[in-house]
């Protein structure tokens, strides 16, 4: 989308940290990076673009075309160019003017100014190869509507992807878990099948509390591990109470009860096409009551999980089997969807609101309000990242 939008897109990466590999194609560096945690578009112009300045004093070799033009930076010690001119930078313009100056091979008694060319391409300190982002390309550049549109594409996919594989789950599970009251009995290990509960059932109340579909269910019976509760039970017209004892399982640091159900399946072919729409509406619901549950109640680090918390329940879904995977692929790009869209800076949703600000003033926030409002957004984020992975690796690891 940045780039139908006009913006440059300087490096598409996957994976943070380190670099690994980088290979240069049109306009774009696509780049492979240590640490296997997302990844992110590097948007010419954005205040987190993290281009390395230039300043006075920076040794750099340039590199010109037949026309004296420069077309490559070289700022890193791990490369050397061919015929490279050194320079030691005393004022460089890559965004307006395009030039670049300083004194050439050491020599302090003449400063040499050279043009840059609008594509020429950067070398950074780690060897990454980028081109220059010159005013044109810049985000700020794109017209309001198309940036908007590029800071909800990442989201939109996101929810695409979801769909997608909610879609491949339905038919690879064999039908749709529909969010009613009837459950299916686990064949083994059910203390509900044990307590004469039988699949087809309908369990219309825990302890008296109404369980219209499945999430009002499964929130009765997690509530109560190692508690006797008592079930009524609908079955060909009739309805009776059961009682059990829901088993204590202890998940993330927390123990929940279960009986051993699970949801029934729809297992029509036109449920199993819906069911991309059908699941992912079901579960962007969930999510957003979790997430007003949380700022309207007890807010608790428990509530979140980082890193840490991915990989463990990544270990868990692959326990399950391909539908255990799948099932939890479309459960985190939701995640993913949903949290972005928060109205925190530094997010899509932070910048977002930006827009809309901008908007409604007709005219853009000062990049120094930008950058001093995405910079307290991203520390933000930072501390609350430290603070919940080392919960995660308590919850985890050290209990």
């Amino acid at each position: 989308m940045a780039k139908r939008s006009g913006i440059l897109v300087r490096e598409f990466s996957v994976g943070m940290g380190p670099k690994v590999f980088f290979h240069r194609s049109g306009s774009t560096t696509f780049t492979l990076r240590l640490l296997p945690l997302g990844g992110y578009v590097r948007m010419a112009g954005e205040v987190d673009d993290g281009e390395e300045e230039l300043k006075p004093g920076t040794p750099v070799t340039l590199q010109l075309n037949d026309q004296g033009v420069v077309t490559r930076i070289n700022t890193s010690n791990k490369h050397s160019l061919f015929q490279g001119i050194p320079l030691t930078v005393t004022g460089t313009d890559l965004a307006h003017d395009l030039y670049i100056k300083g004194y050439e091979n050491g020599d302090e008694s003449d400063v040499k100014k050279y043009s840059v060319d609008h594509d020429a391409i950067i070398i950074e300190s780690d060897g990454t190869e980028l081109q220059i982002a010159p005013e044109d390309v810049q985000f700020q550049a794109a017209p309001l509507g198309k940036r908007m549109l590029t800071n909800f594409a990442g989201v939109f996919n996101n929810f695409i992807l979801a769909i997608l594989v909610y879609t491949i789950l339905g038919f690879v599970q064999g039908g749709v878990q529909s969010n009613t009251n009837k459950i299916n009995v686990m064949p083994s290990d059910s203390v509900a099948r044990q307590a004469g509960v039988k699949s087809g059932d309908r369990i219309l109340s825990i302890n008296g509390h109404k369980t219209a579909d499945w999430d009002q269910l499964a929130v009765q019976i997690q509530s109560n591990p190692g508690k006797k509760v008592t079930a009524e039970i609908s079955r060909d017209g009739q309805n009776k109470s059961i009682q059990m004892t829901p088993k204590s399982n202890t998940q993330g640091g927390k123990k929940i009860g279960m009986i051993g159900i699970t949801q029934s399946l729809d297992t029509s072919f036109k449920a199993k096409v819906l069911s991309g729409f059908t699941q992912t509406w079901t579960m962007t619901k969930t999510l957003l009551g979790a997430l007003w549950s949380m700022v309207s109640g007890h807010f608790s680090l428990n509530d979140l999980g980082g890193p840490v918390a991915i990989f463990a329940t990544t270990s868990q879904a692959a326990s399950l089997g391909i539908s255990g995977v799948l099932n939890f692929l479309a459960w985190l790009s939701l995640n993913l969807a949903i949290i972005n869209l928060i109205p925190i800076p530094g997010l899509d949703g932070g910048k977002l609101v930006l827009n809309i600000i901008e908007a409604i003033r007709k005219k853009p926030v000062s990049q120094r309000t930008e950058t001093v409002v995405t910079l307290i957004g991203f520390a933000f984020l930072m501390i609350l990242m430290i603070l919940v992975t080392w919960n995660d690796i308590e919850r985890y690891f050290l209990h």
